[in-house]
């Protein structure tokens, strides 16, 4: 504000700055919701990931594992080529899971932006005290 403070009486300078308090207070709320919106949306997509996975690990382990067993076990016994196709959806299925994973590490739901704009509004408002006091 370029406002005089000699020129104002107390009670407009009392509403000026709750005015300011309040339009502080609100911009740093709005800018919480978007920076928590923006992390939740991520998370949401590396939880889909971990789910598809889930998903598709699944359905290749009942509807390949008896062809690709059946396959093998003109080559192998019935048992070990059960036991091959087992495995191998076990690797891919952890793949899968991994990857999510590391995708889901990734998000920071703590809004850290705001919290340091926080931190210096604070700081401001005791240094403004301070030089008011004086």
């Amino acid at each position: 504000m370029a406002y005089r403070t000699e020129d104002r009486s107390l009670s407009e300078l009392l509403s000026d700055v709750t005015t300011e308090i309040a339009t502080l207070f609100r911009k740093e709320v709005e800018l919480a919701k978007a920076e928590t919106g923006e992390q939740m949306s991520r998370a949401a997509k590396a939880g889909g990931m971990l789910g598809a996975a889930a998903v598709i690990g699944f359905l290749d382990l009942i509807l390949f594992s008896f062809a690709l067993a059946w396959a093998l076990s003109e080559v192998v016994p019935e048992g070990v080529a059960f036991a091959i196709v087992g495995v191998l959806f076990a690797v891919v299925a952890g793949v899968l899971a991994v990857a999510g994973k590391k995708r889901l590490a990734t998000v920071n739901p703590v809004p850290n932006q705001t919290v340091q704009t926080l931190r210096d509004d604070v700081q401001v408002a005791k240094d403004s005290f301070a030089r008011g006091v004086r």
